[in-house]
């Protein structure tokens, strides 16, 4: 008897097992195919080149990347957004509650396919709104729960400190993941259950789609989508190897192989916003709760936050790509941001610089453009050290900003100084 394959649109399928079974057979066929590819190309020698001694290496390497952009929804559009946003947030937060209630009952714990199985049978008689918004919303808030369980224990037992996954808020908590049948279009992208909803720019997205994150900041909603890409091997850089020390006069002193040394301004937007921000907060305060004036207020507010946020991204954004497509070595220091921070003084001007954000964008740009990022021992004294003569000083406080080495009687800025000693970790 011959097979018969009936081709449907992945939106007309609304059973649950149906859509399970359509995305493991998709996946399936994809990774099949994938590895047919590779191997025929390894037979035929595309995409390799001959290296040193005869050993063939490829030339280019397979990389997840997340392309984020802006959408323009229409009402209809924005209200189902907000439906999706809020049965990922409840699905989360019952799923925690359940696991909470689950230990306490029994000692033991579970996961997200047995949390997801009883979701499913909870549906048709206690949450049947869900069936308004796509299967993979709660789904894969649940597998975020999941794993935020997974990086809790394992935090424990690596002793390092890992919050407990906490209740999550209408407001602050606004996102969700979708998976499946996603395409992009000219200035316009195709999302399961929500369909084709504009965006403000054109879409330059390359590769295979895995999953599309749908967030909202004030008023505005995004759309992040994850993509497994292959892109050419880089070519290493050419260009002199720097040490970066960073600080809260400067952002970032940076010291080079050519002999230059540079200190970077930092735009400190908090600083710059906090009297209007603290104006704002007063303000909203003393809105009535569940008023309008207090939901317009909340807008003023966090339109702000998200001015302060996109400020602070720019510039880290930038001046990374910058050091990452220039810099041959980056040599950054390993600080204890979570403990700087308890310092009260010092925590909101530490916070406002973002050197946590900035040494990950560094950490990624420095493979996608062909440098090397090497880190330095947390506990390496770069700023006691002489870099002239290797003197090191026992104490050296944080107010005294130049000093003087008793040893070889050079006068040093403290910055410079520390920027020098982690390049000399370059070579």
């Amino acid at each position: 008897m011959p097979l018969k394959i009936v081709v449907v649109d992945p939106g007309e399928v609304t059973d649950d097992l149906v859509q399970d079974m359509m995305e493991i057979l998709t996946s399936f066929c994809a990774h099949l195919y994938g590895r047919r590819s590779a191997r025929e190309q390894g037979k035929r020698g595309i995409g390799k080149r001959a290296g040193r001694k005869g050993h063939w290496r490829p030339s280019s390497v397979k990389m997840n990347r997340a392309y984020r952009y802006e959408l323009d929804p229409n009402v209809q559009q924005r209200i189902l957004l907000a439906k999706h946003a809020g049965a990922a947030r409840f699905a989360y937060n019952w799923g925690l509650a359940r696991r909470i209630e689950f230990y306490q009952q029994t000692g033991k714990s579970t996961n997200a396919m047995e949390q997801h199985r009883e979701l499913n049978r909870l549906k048709k008689t206690q949450f049947p709104w869900m069936y308004e918004v796509s299967k993979c919303a709660p789904q894969e808030a649940l597998r975020d729960l999941d794993r935020a369980f997974r990086n809790f224990f394992r935090g424990l037992k690596e002793g390092r400190r890992t919050g407990y996954p906490r209740f999550k808020k209408k407001g602050r908590d606004d996102h969700f993941r979708l998976t499946g049948a996603i395409h992009v279009f000219d200035r316009a992208v195709q999302l399961p259950r929500l369909g084709r909803i504009r965006l403000k720019e054109r879409p330059q997205v390359q590769g295979r789609i895995l999953s599309a994150t749908v967030s909202r900041e004030a008023d505005r909603w995004f759309v992040s989508l994850t993509v497994e890409a292959e892109i050419p091997e880089p070519v290493p850089i050419h260009g002199p190897a720097c040490g970066i020390d960073v600080g809260l006069s400067h952002f970032a002193t940076v010291a080079a192989s050519d002999g230059s040394v540079v200190k970077i301004q930092a735009p400190k937007p908090l600083g710059r916003y906090l009297r209007i921000l603290r104006r704002r907060q007063r303000q909203h305060s003393r809105r009535q709760q569940g008023a309008n004036n207090r939901r317009k207020s909340a807008l003023r507010l966090a339109r702000l936050h998200r001015r302060i946020r996109n400020i602070r991204k720019d510039f880290l954004h930038k001046l990374s790509t910058h050091l990452a497509k220039t810099k041959r070595v980056i040599v950054v220091e390993d600080l204890n941001v979570a403990g700087l921070v308890q310092n009260q003084r010092l925590a909101r001007h530490i916070a406002d610089m973002g050197w946590g954000e900035f040494r990950r964008m560094l950490a990624y740009k420095a493979i996608w453009y062909g440098s090397q990022l090497l880190v330095a021992n947390r506990y390496y004294p770069s700023s006691k050290t002489c870099s002239v003569c290797g003197h090191v000083l026992e104490t050296l406080p944080l107010h005294v900003r130049e000093w003087t080495c008793p040893a070889c009687g050079t006068h040093h800025d403290r910055d410079m100084n520390a920027a020098k000693n982690l390049l000399d970790l370059a070579a």
